[in-house]
């Protein structure tokens, strides 16, 4: 009897142990994400990637991929673009990855800030390869992106900056050429004669055509002018009809580099100078002041018949009041106009010929001041000749005994 009440005892214990496992167990995992882990962006979706645009706060930045392999700001007058910062946010693309998938919940995607910061690639026939939408920063770093018009938020470490500024897409350079590439630097100046200088080959020193006497051409400042010349840059443009522009056209001073190869890009450099000028009075506040009060006043003595005041008969010019003073007009000074370059290649295929008929290039003050202001400043006294040296006198052989 107890034997049976025994078995009884554990069967029911199995039971309810079964009961109790079943009720418990863990349910089905849930398949991760596929994303997570993953690049941000499919290699296969960069490489067919013929244009890139980028939209925030209403801005959109757009450049395009070009028949010979260059890229192109379309949003900034189809200026070249600036190939290492683009290789820079592409390569910023590739190398981030999805950290994990972080929720699909209408409430909560809500609370992560997905506006219009969008990075969109497309193909040549504007077909979408990849597009994101960027929320807000991760307290634990990180950007929070969803992907297309998916309902699902991902944390991922993208650290990629949206310029939204179309001009620092653009490649700022200027000239191209390197300072071996030169034969030929010709320096203009507005007071004096253009100076030429001239190399056979890159090793050469250069050398001036018509040197003053006793004089030679210093060689840093050569190299100088062709380093300021090689490495120009912009530094914003305007419309080509803009005042300012204009007004520096009146004041260029041209420089021309020749190379080895026979072609010339003539770069012309300047600015409206600074001026003085006589300051005109202000007005009273009542409006009846400054010179056209004076011219007013005089105007009234004169109908009135009024004759001008005459000093006084026992009072000398040079008494102890002193000699009457003259009033000295007030000098204004308006600072010199932005620096604008003009540059013009011989070849006429030139990528540079067709940006000058597009915009007015301004430049860095320092580029313009930079240069040599003055014909004397290339010059320097030629080296002194090695003083002869002086024979010692044989010394005198010794007498035979």
């Amino acid at each position: 009897m107890k034997l049976k009440n025994l078995l009884l005892a554990v069967t029911l214990l199995a039971i309810v142990s079964a009961i109790a496992y079943v009720a418990n167990r863990p349910g089905k995992p849930v398949e991760s994400d596929p994303r997570v882990g993953q690049p941000l962006v499919e290699r296969s979706a960069l490489e067919k990637t013929a244009k890139l645009r980028l939209n925030d706060q209403g801005k959109t930045i757009q450049l395009a991929k070009q028949a010979d392999g260059g890229w192109q700001v379309v949003s900034y007058y189809d200026f070249p673009a600036d190939f290492s910062k683009l290789t820079q946010f592409v390569t910023e693309l590739q190398n981030a990855k999805v950290e994990r998938f972080v929720s699909a919940s209408p409430e909560r995607i809500a609370r992560f800030e997905f506006k219009d910061t969008q990075i969109t690639l497309l193909d040549s026939s504007d077909k979408e390869l990849w597009s994101a939408t960027l929320g807000k920063s991760a307290e634990g770093g990180g950007r929070l992106i969803r992907f297309g018009a998916q309902q699902k938020a991902y944390l991922s470490r993208l650290n990629a900056y949206l310029d939204m500024e179309p001009r620092n897409w653009a490649d700022a350079q200027l000239v191209t050429l390197k300072n071996d590439d030169i034969a030929e630097v010709e320096i203009g100046f507005a007071d004096a004669p253009a100076i030429v200088a001239k190399r056979a080959k890159k090793e050469d020193p250069f050398v001036a055509e018509k040197a003053p006497a006793g004089q030679r051409l210093k060689a840093d400042k050569i190299t100088s002018v062709l380093s300021t010349l090689t490495s120009l840059r912009f530094s914003d443009t305007t419309a080509p009809d803009d005042a300012k522009a204009g007004e520096a056209k009146q004041h260029l001073r041209t420089l021309k580099l020749k190379t080895f190869d026979g072609k010339t890009l003539t770069v012309a450099i300047g600015r409206k100078p600074e001026q003085k000028v006589i300051k005109t009075p202000e007005p009273a506040k009542d409006g009846k002041g400054g010179a056209a009060a004076i011219l007013a006043k005089a105007d009234e003595m004169a109908k009135a018949g009024a004759k001008p005041e005459e000093p006084a008969a026992d009072k000398k010019p040079d008494d102890a009041s002193g000699p009457a003073k003259a009033i000295e007009p007030a000098i204004e000074t308006i600072p010199a106009g932005p620096v604008f370059a003009v540059i013009a290649s011989s070849d006429e295929k030139a990528p540079i010929n067709a940006l000058m008929q597009k915009r007015a290039f301004q430049i860095n003050d320092y580029t313009f001041t930079g240069l040599p202001q003055k014909a004397n400043e290339l010059w320097e006294p030629l080296p002194a000749p090695p003083a002869p040296k002086e024979e010692k006198p044989a010394a005198a052989e010794p007498k035979k005994s």
